[in-house]
């Protein structure tokens, strides 16, 4: 693929709207990422079909298929008979036509995983530390990305496209809330980590907030159907989010759209405190410490909690009055049709969250406001890893109608 076009387009097909290609042999590049998003967003599609939905003509559309076959990065299915005239060969995406590697830094784990084309993890590690270095971060990244290439067949790996980065922005600002050594903390002032990893990873490297990647792993690999407009809500550290718009992630003017922590809600004593002093995780390792609790398992089993269900129900109270008032004032200025709640957190703590969301909604003053459908997020604790592997899976090889999610 030899542009720098990029997509942030869906598995169903509602995302995906048919897009017009061009004959001209100029826009060759731009055809084959083309054929490349509509054959990712339906699953599989017909040479037939293909034609339809693009405009391109027979021949021009042989071609691209050919190259795209040749270079693995589609295979041909069955051929399906029963019908009139040649029967009709279904093309997919090859799983092993490219590999992405994402990166998720936390402020209380990182995250590393490579995945194939469509989305599937072939390899994760996780390290906890209670508190993020740059130091730290490189050696993790230069150790764990060695471990997988080491793993993968010697034949693939020279499919992997790219090295995406997920981190919260302005590491240094949270100290405070991170319970973290101010020193520490500084040395992220300064610390370009997108140029520091390109310098140990022989691929390009991409940076995206850690929230909006995770925005962009529920667009892509998500299993809600038809979803274009919805507001993202990721539960982590602390609480982040994203905004998709007409099926695309809109990142906003410095890529912070959607960035729900700093909103303004209502603290314990009626005062106005920010969104993640009450909807993030970082409250439940305080309440767990407070009270005489290891909260290890927040950090080191984000898919079981156990042995503190009650303070994880009052938790997930305080929890939900806060999103409820950031989605009240989210849904009167942008009337998104859906909220999805996602997190670092196990399955049913995430349905809590989003039926005790749902019902302090409902106590709200809503006239003149059509309420959002509220569905619980469906990839969990690995979208901002997956979110940032997808960054170069987009600037390679798809199409994105609307904007960039990050930049080699």
């Amino acid at each position: 693929m030899a542009d720098n076009a990029k997509a942030g387009d869906d598995r169903p097909s509602s995302v995906i709207q048919p897009l017009r290609g061009s004959n001209q042999s100029g826009l060759r590049a731009y055809n084959q990422r083309l054929v490349l998003s509509l054959v990712y967003s339906h699953g599989n599609l017909a040479k037939t079909d293909i034609a339809r939905l693009t405009g391109l003509s027979a021949q021009t559309g042989s071609v691209i298929m050919r190259e795209l076959e040749a270079e693995d990065l589609i295979v041909k299915g069955e051929p399906i008979r029963g019908k009139v005239g040649q029967p009709s060969v279904p093309l997919s995406i090859n799983p092993d036509g490219a590999f992405f590697i994402g990166l998720k830094v936390g402020r209380r784990s990182a995250e590393l995983i490579l995945i194939n084309f469509l989305g599937e993890p072939r390899a994760t590690l996780r390290k906890s530390y209670p508190w993020p270095t740059p130091p730290l971060i490189i050696e993790f990244v230069r150790d764990g990305i060695a471990g997988m290439l080491a793993e993968l067949p010697a034949a693939l790996r020279d499919r992997v496209a790219g090295l995406g980065i997920a981190t919260p922005f302005e590491l240094w600002n949270w100290t405070e809330q991170a319970g973290a050594p101010r020193e520490e903390m500084d040395q992220w002032r300064g610390c370009d980590l997108r140029a520091e990893l390109a310098r140990i990873c022989a691929m390009p490297v991409y940076l995206q907030n850690d929230a909006t990647a995770a925005c962009a792993a529920e667009l892509v690999f998500g299993t809600h159907p038809g979803l274009s407009d919805f507001l993202y809500l990721y539960i982590g550290t602390f609480v982040g989010g994203g905004v998709v718009l007409n099926g695309s992630v809109h990142s906003g003017r410095t890529g912070n759209a959607g960035a729900l922590g700093p909103l303004p809600v209502t603290g314990p004593e009626g005062n106005p405190v920010q969104l993640l002093d009450r909807a993030s995780i970082m409250l439940l390792e305080r309440m767990l410490k407070s009270a005489g609790r290891d909260p290890s398992p927040l950090w080191n089993s984000p898919d079981h909690w156990e042995g503190f269900e009650e303070l994880a129900d009052e938790w997930i109270g305080i929890v939900a009055r806060g999103l409820a008032q950031a989605i009240v004032s989210a849904v009167s200025i942008i009337d998104f049709e859906h909220v999805i709640i996602d997190g670092g957190l196990p399955t049913e703590v995430r349905a809590k969250i989003v039926a005790a969301t749902q019902a302090e909604v409902g106590l709200y003053d809503l006239r003149g406001l059509e309420v959002p459908g509220i569905l619980p997020g469906t990839v969990g604790h690995l979208a901002r890893s997956l979110g940032a592997a997808s960054l170069p899976l987009f600037d390679k090889y798809l199409i994105d109608r609307n904007a960039r999610l990050g930049s080699a």
